[in-house]
């Protein structure tokens, strides 16, 4: 029997997982309206506001908040410790690491993958994973590394590095990311 609290006028495929919660951990709430693929996970202690949408093959982990009207693409893996605002879009294959924060309008690209960890398996260090202010965008296959800020309206072009902080309404491109006055056509917020 399923634990969730799940609101109204959802679509779940049957071969969803909710995961029962052990111990102290609560049940993921689901907001209404909400659709949800064939061969996606949702682990306990998760909330999700109205109007979910996800891809095949999700996975929301653990200690996860995301607001209203959220995307979640095929094969995206949003891996738990995540604050994830309202309208954001995430396309297919996207990961999101724990500590990460996503404001509101913000769109991550297919493929597009944030990190937490500046020396993997190296160096015991903190983890903390990148701040997306409001109607950032973030372009396919880009990478953005731990620690950094991308600013409001900021877009980062597909394939770049960011290794650092992005001011808002810049461009970052390229292998690491430069920054660049954001062209005309790219300024105002994100309309999803």
């Amino acid at each position: 029997m399923i634990e969730a609290r799940i609101g109204d006028d959802c679509d779940i495929a049957r071969s969803v997982q909710i995961v029962s919660p052990d111990g102290d951990a609560a049940p993921p709430r689901i907001g209404d309206g909400a659709t949800i693929r064939s061969g996606s996970i949702i682990y306990p202690d998760v909330e999700i506001g109205t109007g979910l949408t996800t891809g095949h093959n999700t996975v929301i982990r653990e200690h996860s908040t995301l607001g209203d009207d959220v995307i979640v693409g095929t094969n995206t893996v949003i891996d738990g410790t995540c604050d994830i605002g309202s309208q954001v879009s995430m396309q297919t294959g996207v990961y999101v690491p724990p500590e990460t924060t996503i404001a509101d309008g913000v769109f991550l690209g297919p493929h597009a993958v944030l990190t937490n960890d500046p020396y993997p398996l190296r160096t015991d260090v903190s983890l903390v994973g990148p701040t997306l202010e409001s109607s950032a965008s973030i372009g396919a296959n880009a990478t953005v590394l731990p620690d950094v800020t991308v600013g409001e309206r900021a877009f980062v072009a597909a394939g770049a590095v960011v290794t650092e902080d992005v001011p808002p309404e810049t461009l970052a491109a390229g292998v690491p990311a430069e920054h660049h006055p954001l062209p005309e056509q790219l300024h105002g917020a994100n309309e999803l």
